[in-house]
């Protein structure tokens, strides 16, 4: 497959031009104004509030990366802006499904501490503990897209940008494809699917306000991590299967290219869904949040407002 069809053109053309422009429009405002919120109103910040922050960043990040997309497509998938911005527009892209998920997967794990564990949590909760495992995730994801970015092929196919991969081309992408899917995707995404379930149980029998604001939260993630990012990783892992087992070009499936593309508009939607989560965090619905307080309830321990 020398060349890219006109159906996957212009498939992509309308598929991902008005997607984008959408996500890049209400979720630059969601989260920009997130952002604010979070560091310059909120002057005792808990561990969610940390990862918040980052999860804000990330998004922030790729939303700034999608004009580019949105030209690209826009323009019949010709790249006019040269291979250092495709490289860094591209990374950036694909980074963020692995960022925002981690940061997720962090204040999932945050959040099951707290409510099965309440005095356990009561003396890890502090801001640097949060700011050193955000750091980490920042160092390790960077390290990971620094190479990345460095060492991975665009396309042979004249004005593509990060797609059209040859087998050549495919099987030096292979080993970060097949490392950012495990570690980066499936494993984040168990943790949340399985923690967050939990959480949801436990709390389920308290009658309170806090109560009802963590399964916000809790429901919040979930249907994020169901809706934008399990149909990208279940198709992105059919189709590392299919190009591991089968020496073709890529995309030459256009039932795979097509589920392919309808999975990455999907997962860029998590950058306009964030908000909502950031939303929910600040409890009752304002954009405020209360002291972390230890209450026991019919000995039933929960945590209030830890969000």
């Amino acid at each position: 497959m020398e060349n890219m069809t006109d159906f996957q053109i212009k498939f992509q053309r309308y598929l991902f031009s008005p997607v984008y422009s959408l996500v890049f429009f209400f979720g630059l405002i969601g989260n920009l104004g997130a952002l604010y919120y979070f560091i310059c109103k909120i002057k005792q910040k808990s561990p969610s509030n940390i990862y918040i922050i980052n999860l804000a960043v990330a998004d922030t990040l790729f939303l700034f990366a999608l004009p580019f997309r949105i030209h690209y497509h826009l323009n019949d998938s010709n790249w006019i802006f040269g291979d250092p911005l495709c490289r860094i527009t591209g990374t950036i892209f694909f980074a963020n499904i692995y960022i925002s998920i981690s940061f997720m997967t962090c204040i999932c794990v945050d959040r099951y501490i707290a409510t099965i564990h309440p005095h356990t949590y009561l003396k890890l909760r502090n801001t640097n503990l949060a700011a050193l495992v955000s750091t980490a995730v920042w160092l390790v994801s960077g390290s990971a897209v620094l190479a990345f970015m460095l060492t991975c092929p665009l396309s042979s196919k004249e004005k593509m940008c990060f797609e059209g991969f040859t087998q050549e081309e495919w099987s030096g992408l292979a080993p970060f494809s097949i490392s950012s899917l495990i570690f980066g995707s499936l494993l984040p995404s168990a943790v949340i699917l399985v923690c967050y379930p939990i959480v949801a149980c436990r709390i389920a029998g308290i009658k309170n306000s806090t109560a009802r604001g963590a399964r916000r939260i809790i429901y919040a993630i979930l249907a994020i991590t169901l809706l934008c990012f399990l149909p990208y990783h279940v198709v992105h892992l059919v189709y590392l299967l299919s190009r591991l087992k089968d020496n073709k070009e890529e995309d030459s499936n256009d039932e795979i290219y097509v589920l392919r593309r309808l999975t990455m508009a999907l997962v860029s939607l998590n950058s306009l869904l964030d908000p909502l989560l950031y939303y929910f965090a600040t409890g009752h619905y304002k954009w405020r949040l209360k002291r972390l307080r230890l209450k026991k309830k019919k000995g039933v321990y929960s945590i209030s407002n830890g969000f």
